[in-house]
Parts: structure tokens; C-alpha cells; sequence
């Protein structure tokens, strides 16, 4: 609990029990729905009511770990017990239209066309930066915006390749990424769905290569290599390097495992 009160505090947030709840603390994990009723008031001298769940007649309902309300709602509520009454005094910063940048699921689908580009190059930036998870949080909210337009339009129609089109750069900057952390199945599956519509794309070859290097699925990222070797002879230099690296990785392993079996007899 003093784990949370001072999660609480680093958020901004100010917690003052009305009254005591019921039992243990929940365990709120993903999935669990807590109901609850809620009056949130201004700060001001008269406290003004802003919004009162009893007032319209219908509590609030929260999915954990979902967080499709405001985040803010999950970290509270996860500080209380069944029947408890709180209350809770947050920071809020007020920000003009135009101003921040909204996530995905509040803009319009205009927003979402011209936020592209813009989430895209901050994802690149973050990357050169070194921030890769937060690169890949960019990109991943780029592609959840073409993704929203995409479901509107008729799969196979101009529009819709158009927007395919769009996602499929994001989407390997996301599997580079996901490289970096060392996530080689999501590399996989990723890279597998652009080859599966865009069958000559060298970039997705290159990047399922390495992931599936990375697994031990020797014939497979050999397979992947030859791949972009035959649509790209450019790049030879860097597919030797990286079947190099994959045939002393395996050599390496070769002798582990002869080693191992050695001492397992001698005994």
C-alpha cells in the first residue's frame, strides 16, 4: 500500500480516506472491472461540482488495465477497497487547442491524416536518440492512426493500398525497434505480414533474417538472406557479414552442446 500512496504522490496526486473500506487491498489485474460512483469538483474556494456519477444515474465502470478512460482512474482506484469512500486531489495542466498532441483515439480522422507524419518523424528522432521504446511507442501510435482510416475504406480499393502503403515503412521502423529490444517473434510476425502483401520488399527480408538468426532458425534466416541478396546484389557485403555472424554463432553453440554431453558421460 505505501507503494502506491507513493506512486500516488510522484503522479501528483493527493489520496484522504472519507472511509475505511472492506477486507484486503484487490488484486487488480488486466481484466478485472471495478464499479464505483464519483463527483469530481474544482479546487476553487466553493468547491464546484463538475461532473456527479449519482446526478446522471450511472456509476462508472473500469476495465484494468484497458485504460481507455483516463489513465489517471486505474492509478487510484487500484488504491482502494471494496466500500471505500476517498478523495483525491490531482494536478491537471490545461493545454489549448493546437497546442499538445492528442492521442490517436481523440483526433478526427482529418488530425489523424496530418498527425502521421508528424508522429512519424518524432519516432525517428527518438530512435537516432537512443530512446528506442519510446520511438517504437511513436511509431506504433502512427500506424494505429492509418490503421483507424484504413477500416473505413474498402479492403483492395486505391484508397486503402494507398494507406497500406503508408503503414508499411512504420511498421519496419517498428520491427527495428522491436530488433533492438531483442523481441525477435514480433519481428517475425510482423515482417511475415508486409512479405505476405508485398512480396519483394528487401527490408522486411533483411529484418526476418536477422530475427530468425537471432531464434537459431538457421535455414529459415538463410533462406531470408538469399532473398535480399536477389532483389538487392548491393547489399552483399552486409548479408555476408550477417551470415558470418550467424555461422560462428553456430559453430559456438555446436561446441556448447559438444561440451556439455562430454560431461555428461564422463561422469
Amino acid at each position: 500500500m505505501a507503494d502506491l500512496i507513493a506512486r500516488l504522490r510522484e503522479d501528483g496526486i493527493q489520496k484522504r480516506v472519507i472511509q475505511e473500506g472492506r477486507g484486503e487491498l484487490p488484486d487488480f489485474q488486466d481484466g478485472t472491472k471495478a464499479t464505483f460512483h464519483y463527483r469530481t469538483l474544482h479546487s476553487d474556494k466553493e468547491g464546484t461540482v463538475l461532473d456527479d456519477s449519482r446526478v446522471r444515474g450511472k456509476p462508472m465502470e473500469l476495465i484494468i488495465g484497458k485504460k481507455f478512460k483516463l489513465p489517471v482512474w486505474e492509478t487510484i482506484v487500484c488504491t482502494m477497497r471494496e466500500g471505500e469512500i476517498a478523495q483525491f486531489c490531482c494536478d491537471v495542466k490545461v493545454e489549448s487547442p493546437g497546442t499538445y498532441q492528442q492521442d490517436p483515439w481523440a483526433m478526427t480522422d482529418e488530425e489523424k491524416a496530418k498527425a502521421v507524419p508528424v508522429i512519424h518523424q518524432e519516432g525517428n528522432r527518438l530512435y537516432r536518440e537512443g530512446h528506442v521504446r519510446e520511438a517504437a511507442a511513436k511509431y506504433y501510435d502512427a500506424i494505429a492512426c492509418l490503421k483507424n482510416l484504413q477500416m473505413k475504406e474498402q479492403p483492395g480499393s486505391p484508397d486503402w493500398i494507398q494507406l497500406d502503403q503508408q503503414i508499411t515503412p512504420l511498421l519496419l521502423n517498428y520491427c527495428q525497434c522491436k530488433l533492438v529490444a531483442q523481441e525477435y517473434y514480433e519481428v517475425l510476425d510482423h515482417c511475415s505480414s508486409i512479405l505476405n502483401k508485398y512480396d519483394d520488399n528487401v527490408k522486411a527480408y533483411f529484418k526476418r533474417g536477422k530475427a530468425h538468426a537471432a531464434v537459431w532458425n538457421a535455414q529459415e534466416a538463410q533462406a531470408d538472406f538469399a532473398k535480399v541478396l536477389e532483389l538487392d546484389p548491393a547489399l552483399a557485403p552486409i548479408v555476408s557479414r550477417e551470415l558470418r555472424a550467424l555461422e560462428a554463432r553456430i559453430r559456438q553453440k555446436d561446441e556448447e552442446d559438444k561440451a556439455r554431453f562430454r560431461g555428461i558421460f564422463s561422469h
